[in-house]
């Protein structure tokens, strides 16, 4: 499997594709390519048998898939922690390098760094990592773009592409930080970050990738 479908994969399983439908849209912004990449790419995974496509309704990952991902998705993660505990990475900084390292690590490999590392349950975003047979710790599915106005939460976890996590890290928003929703507009959320009392105006688009709990 090549590097971009895996890529591919992995997208889906964040965004909710292991359990839910979810959309082409959500995967052009979640990755930040065209349309028609997108489409080409989920006929290429549903003739594999990664995914299933109801037209209208949306994508899910199969059994099969959802195996593929979860491996992809921890391999990912753990050199995430580690990169940010043993090597000293900036949190912003680690995601780029381990998409290079994820697809040459073996699940023996993968497994030794677990160990070393002490079973880490999550990446410095926020995300689960899964074990080495795949089972992973349910995760909130609201995203900040879903939250009405007057609610508060804090982040839970944003999804691990390199566009939104300098985006989201940019704004000066971090994992766990608490919030309220202020207003919400076509392209805009407003919301006050409550540890600084700032008030943050969040892309709806890119609200869309950013997971909280309420």
């Amino acid at each position: 499997m090549t590097p971009n479908k895996e890529d591919y994969l992995k997208m889906i399983f964040e965004l909710g594709g292991d359990t839910a439908l979810i959309s082409n849209k959500q995967i052009v912004a979640g990755l930040s390519v065209s349309a028609a990449s997108v489409s080409e790419m989920i006929t290429k995974l549903v003739e594999q048998q990664y995914v299933t496509h109801t037209p209208y309704q949306g994508i899910k990952l199969t059994a099969s898939g959802q195996r593929r991902a979860a491996s992809l998705v921890r391999n990912h993660r753990l050199w995430e922690v580690f990169l940010a505990n043993d090597l000293g990475y900036p949190v912003d900084n680690v995601h780029a390098e381990a998409e290079m390292l994820e697809h040459a690590t073996t699940a023996e490999m993968a497994e030794r760094m677990a160990k070393f590392l002490g079973n880490p349950k999550y990446c410095p975003h926020g995300g689960v990592i899964p074990d080495e047979d795949g089972h992973y710790l349910d995760q909130s599915r609201v995203t900040l773009s879903t939250v009405p106005v007057g609610a508060k939460g804090h982040i839970e976890r944003i999804v691990d592409e390199a566009s939104l996590i300098d985006y989201v890290f940019g704004l000066g928003l971090h994992i766990e930080d608490h919030f309220e929703v202020l207003a919400k507009e076509d392209k805009t959320i407003t919301i006050r970050q409550r540890e600084t009392g700032k008030d943050l105006a969040v892309d709806a688009v890119r609200a869309e990738h950013i997971f909280v709990e309420l």
